[in-house]
């Protein structure tokens, strides 16, 4: 259903900084660093069939996050959920939403951690146990 997702950013080598760190946790390898025709640069993640791109706005204003959005991140344990988050964390990022671990919701037992990127993006790192 989804080719990419893609966040905007006020500085691109913090944003690589941080995803280099947040992202090489769950596989993904060093970014293609592209710049486009008007002279903005991206960074694109790929890893397991999925891409994941930070950028400076192409409009030149400033970059902020979306309110109400938030970017989910696959996990292969409850440990992953919680490494995800202070590693997130320890590269420039805020916890929010209380602390990483269990919720329970209609569909069972979740294992979460919310940060905010260095930008202000929402990012969840999800566990769904089998």
């Amino acid at each position: 259903m989804l080719s990419h997702v893609m966040v905007g950013t006020n500085d691109i080598e913090r944003a690589k900084r941080f995803y280099d760190a947040v992202l090489g946790l769950l596989g993904a390898g060093e970014p293609v660093r592209n710049q486009n025709a008007s002279g903005q640069t991206r960074l694109f993640y790929r890893h397991d069939g999925s891409t994941f791109a930070v950028t400076e706005p192409v409009d030149g204003q400033e970059a902020v996050p979306a309110n109400g959005g938030t970017i989910g991140f696959k996990c292969n344990s409850p440990e992953q959920v919680q490494e995800f988050h202070d590693v997130a964390v320890a590269h420039g990022g805020t916890s929010v939403e209380g602390a990483p671990g269990p919720r329970n919701g209609p569909t069972g037992t979740l294992h979460l951690g919310y940060v905010r990127d260095p930008d202000g993006n929402k990012l969840c790192a999800i566990h769904r146990p089998a």
